[in-house]
């Protein structure tokens, strides 16, 4: 089901090829592996210069879709392959971490970044250095369900807008960790190329269905499964069943309670606090970072929790209210 990108089209082929290179000037021993598009096309390609050593996390007990997937693409390109399920203290390890090191209270922030904080360092602990990972390929080819209704222009502003902001957890994870993270679809000649493509390219309908990525997908189509192609975007929160959080927050803490501190942190801090698991990591940005603030008193804020923001930000990085 893998085969060489030589057999695809030009265009489709001048893709896979400038990607094929950008994975050539990043390789690494270790690759965060979802079994989505995106590391899938990386996984392949790698490996024809390299066997890096695939590291997927999921959570005990949760839905993880992507351990299936991870574990068909790992066995086809002949990977080694570690499947690690985490529980509550590793998981409570990753979201300390990661809001530590990206201060942040987002929850959605927190809930990607916590997998990838556990991933990277289970692959630390297995002796490698450096991780491959997929970071980019969304912001750059609009893998985003949100952009799909957008007009020509739309879509074309919504991309800068994305490229303007992009920030990955995966490269403050690693240097906390003291690895590295690299990211082949953002190597500045590969992000060039990307960036240039007519954005009908990117989002377009397949099947009867409106797709993200969709050039890329048509140019993996030959060198990886079709049903990883073609497969539908998730979150990393959904592979890994760190979308479970807000459920098991939820059953955690007492009603009466999160009404109580919502109200206290309202008064005392100026946070605007949203449901149980926001006021979770919201306690613990409180004791790990202290209290949102703008960097200059001229700086805009956040109307939620004060952090400065910037000018025209649509959503705030660190408590993740959206749009201010």
């Amino acid at each position: 089901m893998f085969s060489n990108y030589q057999s695809l089209s030009f265009n489709y082929g001048v893709i896979v090829q400038a990607l094929e290179e950008s994975v050539k000037r990043n390789l690494t021993d270790g690759m965060l592996l979802s079994g989505g598009l995106d590391t899938t096309l990386l996984a392949c390609l790698a490996s024809r210069y390299t066997k890096p050593s695939c590291i997927t996390v999921a959570m005990r007990g949760a839905p993880t879709p992507d351990v299936g997937y991870a574990r068909l693409v790992a066995s086809q390109l002949k990977l080694e392959h570690h499947i690690h399920y985490f529980g509550e203290d590793e998981l409570n390890e990753g979201l300390r971490a990661s809001i530590r090191v990206m201060k942040s209270f987002d929850p959605m922030e927190i809930r990607n970044g916590a997998a990838i904080y556990v991933a990277l360092k289970v692959g630390k602990g297995r002796g490698l250095k450096a991780f491959m990972t997929g970071d980019g390929a969304d912001e750059l080819f609009g893998g985003y369900s949100y952009l799909f209704g957008l007009t020509r222009a739309e879509l074309e502003a919504e991309l800068q807008k994305l490229w303007a902001n992009m920030r990955f957890s995966s490269v403050y994870l690693a240097e906390d960790l003291g690895v590295e993270a690299r990211l082949p679809f953002l190597d500045p000649r590969f992000k060039t190329l990307a960036e240039n493509l007519d954005v009908r390219l990117k989002v377009k309908s397949e099947g009867g269905q409106v797709w993200g990525k969709w050039v890329l997908r048509k140019a993996s189509e030959k060198i990886i499964p079709r049903e990883i192609s073609w497969r539908v975007k998730v979150p990393i929160e959904v592979g890994t069943g760190t979308t479970m959080l807000p459920w098991i927050f939820d059953s955690k803490i007492q009603d009466s309670e999160f009404n109580r501190q919502k109200d206290k942190y309202l008064k005392e801090d100026g946070v605007v606090i949203r449901d149980k698991e926001h006021l979770h990591y919201y306690q613990i940005y409180r004791e790990l970072v202290g209290l949102p603030s703008a960097s200059s008193s001229g700086a805009r804020k956040c109307p939620q929790c004060g952090a400065g923001v910037k000018e025209k930000a649509t959503f705030c990085r660190t408590c993740g209210a959206y749009p201010i």
